[in-house]
């Protein structure tokens, strides 16, 4: 918590900081020290911009993905594969996917995963959406979760969930294993087991 030791408008400020991910109390107070010391056309900007933020940024109502626009530009491109549907689990893992320059589909952004122990069960994350979708033409899935055991158990319901519609869909999940540029030594086992179960023809 902030002391009295600051004045009342900063010691809001530090406190509001706080409550960013990652933000402890000394890099909130850096950080409002920073804005204090900054022009004020600097942080009349930086409050321009939160603002801008909240007012005009939505969910796509296809592909939940964080826009200003409805739908968004992936599910609106004439030159994406639209019968290819990436599930991913925040908005972020689409700027990772998209640096591969190797995937042309759509997306579907899930906002987490199943973590039962965080009270997070199939209702609070956008899988409704995800199985409406599948109702069209569709042709593959590609379940995009990260190799974690949210993640995994997250990719097990949605295996379950899409055969259960009995669509002509193919399901697949991304490869994982061994990371570029790391050394096999320190490889955990189910890495490794990943890295050999998505091997292929070389």
């Amino acid at each position: 918590m902030t002391t009295t030791r600051f004045a009342e408008p900063m010691a809001r400020l530090i406190e509001e900081l706080r409550k960013l991910p990652g933000i402890g109390t000394k890099t909130a107070q850096r950080l409002a020290f920073h804005v204090l010391r900054s022009p004020a056309e600097d942080a009349e900007a930086l409050s321009h911009a939160i603002r801008e933020i909240k007012q005009h940024l939505r969910l796509c109502s296809v592909c939940n993905n964080i826009t200003d626009v409805d739908p968004c530009s992936y599910c609106t491109s004439p030159t994406r594969n639209h019968r290819l549907i990436c599930v991913v689990e925040e908005p972020t893992n689409i700027a990772t996917v998209e640096k591969t320059r190797s995937y042309n589909g759509v997306y579907h952004v899930l906002h987490g995963t199943l973590s039962p122990i965080g009270g997070v069960g199939p209702e609070q994350l956008r899988i409704a959406n995800l199985l409406t979708r599948l109702g069209g033409d569709v042709d593959e899935v590609i379940l995009a979760t990260s190799p974690t055991t949210e993640g995994e158990a997250t990719a097990v319901y949605l295996s379950a969930a899409i055969h259960k519609l009995k669509t002509p869909v193919r399901l697949t999940r991304i490869a994982t294993g061994v990371p570029a540029g790391s050394d096999i030594e320190y490889a955990d086992e189910v890495t490794m087991m990943r890295a050999m179960e998505g091997r292929r023809e070389f």
